[in-house]
């Protein structure tokens, strides 16, 4: 384990491989599994996740938290969508 990967020194590895029927319930359970384990100083990480589940954990945008892989980087820090930059009351539009 690099000192890179984790946020903590300590991980739990949830071996999710029994799980054959994955919904977005699962998804709930394992991210506030996540969150408690966290407070306590611990990085869960899911491991054994079928493909079905690894979608719907992808689709929930929590792919990052909750598989092991360590953390993507962010493009040249991209804006929220939605942000538009204010210009003075004066500024011609472009």
């Amino acid at each position: 384990m690099s000192s890179g990967e984790n946020d903590s020194l300590y991980h739990v590895d949830c071996d999710v491989g029994h799980v054959h029927r994955a919904d977005l319930e699962t998804v709930d359970a394992l991210a506030r599994a996540c969150l408690n384990a966290r407070r306590f100083g611990v990085r869960l990480r899911v491991v054994n996740a079928s493909r079905e589940l690894q979608q719907l954990i992808e689709f929930a945008g929590l792919e990052e938290v909750l598989d092991g892989r360590g953390r993507r980087q962010t493009e040249q820090r991209e804006e929220p969508l939605g942000v538009e930059e204010r210009g003075e009351a004066g500024d011609p539009a472009l």
